[in-house]
């Protein structure tokens, strides 16, 4: 214990020895920096000095009209004229000319000891910059520069030029420096005292990266989110939340949320199940078409569904006309459509999430409730149900966020329901009133939170253990073939209903423009290709780059998050789960107001765009891992730990197959998700990083239906080809197939 003691001591004082070294140079380095940065700024601004008094004309008029042109022409300082330069000790005897501001700041400081000693270098012909900084009328402060001002003609001093330069460049420069400097500091610190103090570095990187990524990426852009919405005016102020909290509208708009976040939740949660179970738990025909039809809506972009709903079911949609010749009226605008529109379109994020969590459960359980004479029922009931929990509110969790940070559905459906995701929309494109918006989106996280913390509640005092050594390559059939007749009949009339929606986006772009004239052409397909060339090409290679990136670190957040104990492990796993819950809107307003200035400027790159995807996409990762991992047993990991593997090992070799299923589903669902992402990359494109997304609402909003069918066809291929392309990368693990007996 002493010993221990000693080297622990003896480290301690290794790591201040070396963190005082690295001070002291990194003092030195960043001295030098910056006193070059200032010699060089402070030298160009008296060779502007020089050069501007050089052109000191003669005569009054001339004069004059000198003072007036430079006003006019320079935009990096300003000048005054004492016409006669005081003794010191004495006041001017005559206002100066030139900028009014600084000609006011120099009669009311004649007596200071640097006025004075710029006046005395003046009239003996030679250049001075004031010691320190002044402010100028209402503006920041300004560095002061005296020189002489020499007739022209006769070559004699008849007064001193006053100089103001501004000195936003040099503080932006000094602040980036200071912000830059520090976090190197700290970062190598981090990183000396994981490998001098601790016993794990690779899992003590892991988890700085970690915090490192979601306090930039995370808690800064919502601070900047947070503060604008307590700003007005440039000052502090309650007024935005008081009208915000004290609106009957705005409070309805919650109450729209909360009540269409709810049904679409419940609805999509069983319907995603319902796919998962058929083909991860029975042995049903048409296994593929049901996955392939399961992922289906989640790769198109989320407004496409709405549009063939409204062809379809709107007010002068082919089947409204239909069913009102029949007698039959109905209106698809509000909750009901909306509640339709995003089951659809939402139950694949369920379905993704549950399908590993069921395929990673052991039969043996089952099997034993089986052989112990339980039914069927009474088995799925009380051993794969419960089992699936964290999976069912993970998923419930993941389409409840979705659906409330939902804008373009609710845009074209909501109909009289008020949504708080549409309203945000609304103030910030429509009313540019970006506080009210950022408000009002902010407001969305406490139900989200609170579901959070209610999921993590009700998992964390439950075991769902099922694998504790090499599973079971048997899953046992639960359904009897009745059951599982109906099952499959429910979800192919699910499926038929799918194709008729897609269908109608197919055929759109077979037709001039869907809704107005459906004559046969091919002219959709050329024109959409040809334009969208460029976009294409970006939101591939953006989304391409994005996937692996937040699979792993996704992976790596689940592993730390179940299997590590550490300080902060609550507020980690909240920061990583809150972009999900930020309407999108948010989320790229935030990102513009945090980088689009220093120390970190992203704005108009693609870096922005992909670190968008990763942080908003790593929710649905991390809570698959987590579902997976809450199934295996440690002790799997410790094995092999005790046999000499290290974490990274351990992971790539033990971790990463074990959760396979739910790696693949973060994979994909990212990937898809990068590749119809709509409402924050709106915001984060550029002219040199264009979305093909944002291309298809431009046409759908300009009614040229045909070509936004076009390139959701397009988008859509391409996404199935990515899958493909997955599945042969990650190969299946034999440990882990299975076969329904």
């Amino acid at each position: 214990m002493c010993k221990g003691g000693m080297n622990l001591n003896k480290k301690a004082i290794n790591f201040l020895l070396t963190m005082l070294f690295v001070a002291l140079v990194g003092w030195w380095i960043y001295s030098s920096v910056r006193d070059e940065f200032l010699s060089q700024t402070r030298a160009s601004q008296r060779r502007t000095v020089e050069t501007v008094a050089a052109g000191y004309p003669s005569g009054d008029d001339e004069v004059a009209e000198w003072l007036k042109r430079l006003a006019e022409e320079s935009a990096n300082y300003r000048v005054a004229l004492v016409r006669e330069i005081p003794m010191p000790g004495e006041k001017l005897t005559s206002s100066p000319a030139g900028d009014p501001e600084l000609s006011r700041l120099t009669e009311e400081n004649t007596l200071d000891p640097e006025f004075a000693k710029g006046f005395d270098n003046a009239a003996y012909e030679e250049v001075y910059r004031s010691s320190h900084n002044w402010t100028v009328g209402t503006k920041e402060e300004q560095a002061l520069f005296f020189a002489p001002a020499i007739d022209m003609k006769t070559h004699e001093v008849e007064g001193a030029l006053v100089f103001s330069f501004s000195t936003d460049g040099e503080q932006g420069f000094m602040r980036m420096m200071n912000t830059l400097f520090f976090c190197a500091f700290v970062l190598f610190a981090v990183v000396v005292w994981q490998l001098m103090m601790s016993r794990d570095p690779i899992v003590g990187f892991a988890l700085a990266g970690l915090f490192l990524m979601t306090l930039i990426f995370v808690a800064y852009p919502l601070f900047e989110a947070l503060r604008l919405s307590f700003l007005e005016n440039g000052k502090f102020s309650l007024s935005i939340w008081k009208t915000i909290l004290n609106s009957e509208g705005y409070l309805s708009a919650l109450w729209g949320s909360l009540k269409l976040g709810c049904w679409t939740a419940t609805f999509s949660t069983i319907v995603g199940f319902l796919f998962a179970f058929v083909v991860s738990r029975t042995n049903a025909p048409c296994k593929k078409l049901i996955s392939t039809m399961g992922v289906l809506p989640v790769i198109s972009p989320p407004f496409s569904l709405t549009l063939s709903i409204i062809l379809l079911f709107g007010n002068n949609g082919l089947i409204t006309r239909w069913l009102r010749v029949v007698g039959l009226d109905f209106s698809i605008y509000g909750l009901p459509g909306l509640v339709l529109v995003q089951t659809m379109g939402m139950f694949p994020i369920a379905f993704l999430t549950l399908g590993g969590v069921l395929q990673a459960i052991d039969s043996t359980f089952e099997e034993a409730s089986l052989n112990l004479s339980a039914g069927r029922f009474q088995t799925f009931s009380k051993i794969t149900l419960p089992l699936a929990v964290p999976g069912l509110l993970s998923a419930w969790l993941l389409v409840f966020t979705t659906s409330l940070a939902d804008f373009a559905n609710p845009l074209l459906l909501a109909g009289d329901l008020k949504v708080l995701s549409l309203e945000s929309y609304i103030e910030v494109t429509g009313m540019n009133r970006l506080g009210h918006g950022a408000a009002l989106s902010i407001l969305l996280l406490l139900p989200t939170l609170t579901a959070f913390l209610a999921q993590r509640f009700w998992v964390a005092k439950r075991s769902y253990v099922t694998v504790t050594g090499k599973p079971s390559g048997r899953i046992t059939e639960l359904t009897t073939p009745g059951v599982r007749r109906i099952l499959t009949g429910i979800i192919f009339v699910i499926i038929f209903f799918l194709i008729m929606l897609y269908g109608t986006i197919f055929a759109g772009c077979f037709v001039k423009n869907w809704g107005i004239d459906y004559t046969f052409s091919l002219e959709n397909i050329t024109e959409a290709i040809t334009r969208s060339k460029d976009a294409l090409f970006d939101t591939v290679t953006l989304a391409a780059i994005a996937t692996p990136i937040a699979g792993i670190i996704a992976m790596i957040a689940a592993l730390l998050i179940v299997r590590r104990k550490f300080h902060g492990k609550k507020l980690l796993e909240m920061l990583l789960m809150t972009p999900f819950a930020l309407p999108g809107t948010l989320l790229g307003i935030s990102y513009i107001l945090a980088f689009n200035h220093a120390p970190i400027i992203l704005v108009g790159t693609a870096a922005i765009i992909i670190i968008n995807y990763v942080i908003r996409e790593l929710p649905v990762g991390i809570e698959g891992g987590i579902a997976s991992l809450r199934q295996i047993d440690p002790s799997i990991e410790e094995a092999a730990t005790d046999l000499g593997a290290d974490q990274a090992t351990v992971f790539r070799t033990i971790v990463l197959p074990l959760v396979r299923p739910a790696f693949l589903s973060s994979l994909s669902y990212t990937f898809v998700r990068s590749m119809t992402a709509v409402s924050a990359v709106i915001f984060l494109i550029s002219a040199k990083w264009y979305h093909i997304t944002v291309l298809i609402y431009n046409f759908s909003e300009n009614l040229r239906f045909g070509l936004a069918s076009v390139l959701s066809t397009v988008l859509i291929v391409i996404v199935f080809g990515a899958f493909g392309i997955m599945r042969l990368l990650v190969r299946e693990n034999t440990n882990l197939m299975k076969n329904v007996t």
